[in-house]
């Protein structure tokens, strides 16, 4: 288990919130998990346009927390793969279940709205598949 440089306390919360608690981090691997993007230039893309010194960041702590990993890119040596590591597909009950809360408290995309149906048809099915999924494209 890889333990935070500086931990403000051992709440649970606390000490999940320093890995990924700032508004980008999540966003990151929610790309990763269901918008297939996997390159540096894919998160740039991303609608809610994360600046490049903030990109570069994020992108150094979630791989020093081991939640994403850096590969050589197939096609090209000037481009880095970004994936999932097993303790970063872990965090994917946890988005759906922040996606379901959002879903009852805000206006979303018919994107969303047509997966969260198919989440609340089955979530530990849904759940179950996306995991392998995701765990497969590594």
């Amino acid at each position: 288990m890889t333990e935070l440089k500086k931990r403000r306390s051992n709440c649970p919360v606390s000490t999940s919130l320093d890995v990924f608690g700032d508004k980008w981090s999540l966003l990151i691997i929610r790309d990763l998990m269901y918008k297939k993007k996997c390159t540096y230039g894919d998160f740039l893309k991303s609608a809610e346009g994360i600046a490049t010194n903030i990109l570069a960041s994020k992108l150094q702590n979630l791989e020093e927390q081991d939640i994403i990993r850096r590969q050589p890119h197939p096609d090209s040596k000037a481009k880095i793969l970004y994936t999932l590591t097993a303790k970063g597909i872990e965090l994917l009950p946890a988005i759906i279940e922040i996606s379901l809360w959002a879903e009852k408290h805000y206006t979303l995309s018919e994107e969303w709205l047509a997966m969260l149906e198919k989440i609340q048809a089955d979530k530990e099915g849904f759940i179950k598949k996306s995991m392998q999924n995701i765990a497969n494209e590594i």
